[in-house]
């Protein structure tokens, strides 16, 4: 699928949404963001996302979504896709593993920053930064355990994946929920018990990556797989991890 095949589509699945909405509020449903809900409820939203690899086709719609919507420099990526081969013919297998920021409950890379240009929002949990108070020293991307931040070209400062909050904040879905043709990512607030990620991670045997971390990530992986090169070869077994991003090895 062509960037503009992937762009025609995710403008019409808003446009959709839109009148949807719009014929809800019509109606005299009550339509609104999930901090208003939350507003209501008195709860915080904690926002997370759940990806099932059974649906998962290695497309990369979520990650030319994200590049798109973000305008991302060439040769940086907030978004990608893993390929895992594994196995000896005929016993083989390949499977997908899309990565993004992890928006851990107790992110390392707050921890190690300088002058505070990242932080996590108590408002929804999610992880940000700002560019005008980042020096760009990189004590975050090495902290980082998931690899999932990059020093942005243009702007000289730390960036990665925030969910799309300035979608989020309209009341949208992050780019790569909305271009994901298998359905494959959720999107939600992970306090509500109601919520469709909720649901999932509540009936689903989830998992998230490197929990040995203790950085708790709010990206959880259903029928994900783990297999790591290191691991497989002092086992002697055959595993190929390929990716289209320039950093090639893998965290």
């Amino acid at each position: 699928m062509s960037d503009v095949e992937i762009s025609t589509t995710v403008k019409r699945r808003d446009f959709l949404n839109g009148i949807a909405t719009a014929a809800a509020v019509g109606a005299g449903a009550a339509i609104m963001p999930k901090p208003a809900q939350a507003a209501v409820t008195g709860l915080k939203p904690h926002y997370g996302m759940l990806i099932d690899l059974r649906r998962c086709i290695g497309c990369h719609a979520c990650s030319v979504s994200c590049k798109a919507e973000f305008d991302v420099p060439l040769g940086a990526t907030r978004s990608w896709v893993e390929y895992v081969e594994k196995g000896d013919y005929p016993d083989v297998s390949r499977s997908f593993l899309p990565r993004l920021c992890n928006q851990c409950s107790k992110p390392a890379c707050v921890d190690v920053c300088p002058t505070g240009a990242t932080w996590k929002r108590k408002a929804d949990g999610v992880v940000v930064v700002d560019s005008d108070v980042c020096i760009g020293c990189k004590y975050c991307l090495l902290a980082c355990p998931y690899d999932a931040r990059f020093i942005n070209p243009v702007t000289g400062s730390a960036d990665k994946c925030d969910f799309c909050l300035h979608r989020v904040e309209k009341g949208l879905e992050p780019a790569c929920v909305n271009a994901c043709i298998g359905d494959a990512r959720i999107f939600g607030d992970l306090n509500d018990p109601s919520s469709k990620i909720s649901r999932e991670i509540a009936t689903n045997p989830v998992t998230v990556l490197r929990p040995e971390q203790g950085t708790e990530p709010n990206v959880y992986y259903i029928a994900a797989d783990h297999s790591d090169e290191y691991t497989a070869a002092a086992q002697g077994r055959y595993v190929r991890i390929d990716t289209h991003r320039r950093q090639q090895e893998r965290k």
